[in-house]
């Protein structure tokens, strides 16, 4: 057996081992320690999964269950120290992942609107429609209390994120058109967001529009265009900052999800199970509308798995930071802090699945070529 082989098999062991443990003390009554041995079983699988190309893209969301773990067995050590509450961290943490996003970003991107606008009208429309619209559904098949309703719909009213290109990268998807539905939506949001939440979730809590379109400037757009302004000024010159970028940025929105759950705990306790079963609906249809609109509208199939991937995927993050200038960080922020892990999990079965799937329309190119070249 080789090494990394190995290395792989002792951590499945010691997975199985943590995960034998945690079911043993919960039965026994020994709920703190049983919640150490989740997080060991997570923490396991996640380095274990590095080494799998397939099951790679699922390392940082078992990562994100390990954190999420020892939140809800052990809130206390997330929610504060001493009188100092951690909450205060999510904004600047925010504001430092839309940077990254800038970072990343060149003038080259908004070009891309003129190249392939018809597959940005239709991401675009349907991520700001189908969402909102499947939210507010949802919302008010599981009769909410109204706060945590009002959490899902703010979920489908904000624009797609970061994991939406990451997926789209590993589904062999259309990355160029992806890239331009995320910066476009993301630009949209000040405006479109604010409204959506007005329209849709004004029944549940009371929306301020411009307060709230203050808001994601401030945690969007300034930072985007700060990253956009170091790519070109800075950017290359301190490499080290360019590698660091992407880890902060999933430590960040680690970090914030943890601070939510543990912050909500209470309210998880009791909506949980539901919520994550409205959360996976919300995704799924996000998915399944995304890329059959595409395909009515008979675009390319890698252009329809990149819309369903823009219009079912979320910045469940930028959600958060919303919940929490509302003051309603632990019920309106608990959907966004769902939301996060299911879409990553979600999402990478989807691109593995893809990406083993070569586009139909693409199949039947490279036979009539072959045919031709007979």
């Amino acid at each position: 057996m080789k090494g990394t082989e190995k290395k792989t098999a002792i951590l499945y062991g010691i997975a199985a081992i943590a995960f034998t443990l945690a079911i043993v003390f919960q039965f026994t009554d020994q709920q703190n320690v049983s919640g150490w041995m989740l997080v060991l079983f997570f923490f396991s699988i996640a380095v274990a999964f590095r080494s799998n190309k397939f099951l790679k893209g699922l390392s940082f969301t078992m990562i994100i269950l390990a954190m999420v773990t020892a939140a809800m067995f052990h809130p206390q050590y997330f929610k504060s120290y001493g009188n100092f509450k951690f909450s205060v961290f999510i904004i600047p943490l925010l504001q430092i992942i839309m940077f990254g996003m800038g970072t990343e970003l060149s003038l080259k991107d908004f070009a891309n609107v003129v190249k392939m606008p018809k597959g940005i009208i239709l991401g675009v429309v349907g991520h700001y429609i189908i969402m909102p619209l499947v939210g507010f559904s949802v919302a008010h098949l599981f009769n909410f209390p109204k706060e945590i309703a009002a959490g899902i719909i703010l979920v489908g009213c904000c624009p797609s994120g970061l994991a939406s290109n990451v997926m789209a990268y590993l589904a062999n998807a259309n990355l160029a058109l992806s890239v331009s539905v995320t910066t476009i939506s993301t630009l949209l949001a000040p405006f479109l967001t604010p409204l959506l939440m007005r329209l849709l979730g004004g029944s549940f809590v009371d929306i301020e529009f411009w307060a709230m379109a203050w808001d994601i400037t401030k945690i969007v757009i300034l930072p985007i265009a700060a990253g956009l302004a170091f790519h070109y000024l800075v950017r290359g010159k301190a490499k080290w900052l360019d590698k660091a970028m992407p880890l902060l940025s999933m430590a960040g929105i680690a970090f914030i999800i943890v601070i939510i759950t543990a912050t909500g705990r209470d309210n998880l306790l009791k909506v949980g199970l539901l919520l994550i079963v409205a959360t996976i609906i919300h995704n799924m249809a996000g998915y399944f509308f995304g890329y059959w609109s595409g395909r009515v509208l008979k675009f390319p199939e890698r252009d329809c798995r990149t819309i369903a991937l823009e219009v079912g995927m979320q910045n469940a993050g930028l959600a958060s930071g919303l919940a929490l200038a509302m003051g309603k960080l632990a019920t309106a922020g608990l959907a966004p802090a769902i939301f996060g892990p299911v879409m990553n999990i979600s999402g990478s079965s989807l691109a593995s699945w893809w990406h083993n799937h070569a586009p139909t329309d693409e199949t039947i190119i490279e036979k009539e070529i072959a045919d031709a070249a007979q």
